[in-house]
């Protein structure tokens, strides 16, 4: 029997928002824009493809990268050229081919086993984050394209320490509930429901009679500071209220 050889990895998790409401041809379209997305983001970042390994998931790619690609490059090409390449491809697209994107950057300990599967318990977390409810409320909140967030141990050791171009300030801490307890992380912009821009009343409801007065339609014989003096007749002639 094989036993394990786990070695340290980066693991860059990207997934496809709304992919399953496609038809066929669009999702061949979006896994092409896909693929070619991440290639351009981490070559970047100078991962090649001799630095990194991808396993295709359908509508995501999971990505076990080289740790000898400084982590800094890595998170600086996600926060820039990422958004910056779902713009391009994006604003030459019609709206049923719109690719919008969930990413979580990780590091852990995977195996790759005698049947090429990946096996790890960090590649499990990362997992459960990249699936996680305030990841993809995130990405459905936001007019941006796609929605990053970073493991603890990512932030920890690099978020935390206000890198050029890595701004901690933007980050902010989340718990993602699973099925083995809550996890922690942190995401990238604001958190889901965190918006402070007020609500706009609708502009078709009727006033308040608190603020605006009576409201009828009919023919007004006495409105005097918002009391009645006199009749008011609603409707046609001969109805009197």
């Amino acid at each position: 029997m094989t036993q394990p050889q786990p070695l340290l990895r980066t693991l860059l998790l990207i997934d496809t928002e709304r992919y399953s409401d496609r038809d066929d041809v669009q999702q061949g379209y979006l896994r092409r824009m896909l693929f070619g997305i991440v290639d351009r983001v981490l070559l970047a970042a100078g991962a090649d493809e001799s630095l990194r390994r991808r396993a295709d998931r359908g509508d995501a790619v999971m990505e076990l990268i080289d740790p000898s690609v400084p982590l800094t490059d890595l998170l600086r090409s996600l926060l820039t050229d990422l958004p910056g390449e779902l713009h391009a491809v994006n604003r030459l697209a019609a709206g049923s081919a719109q690719i919008r994107l969930r990413a979580v950057l990780a590091t852990g300990f995977v195996d790759i086993d005698e049947f090429g599967g990946w096996v790890g318990t960090d590649l499990n977390h990362a997992c459960r984050l990249l699936d996680g409810d305030p990841l993809r409320a995130a990405l459905r909140e936001r007019p941006d394209d796609c929605a990053l967030c970073v493991s603890e141990a990512v932030h920890a050791g690099i978020v935390a320490h206000d890198h050029r171009g890595i701004p901690r300030d933007e980050f902010h801490a989340i718990t993602v509930p699973t099925k083995n307890g809550p996890m922690g992380a942190w995401l990238h912009g604001p958190l889901p429901g965190s918006s402070s821009t007020p609500q706009q009343a609708p502009t078709d409801r009727a006033p308040s009679s608190a603020t605006a007065g009576l409201d009828f339609r009919g023919t007004n014989h006495g409105v005097v500071a918002q009391h009645v003096e006199g009749a008011i007749t609603f409707g046609g002639p001969g109805e009197r209220r």
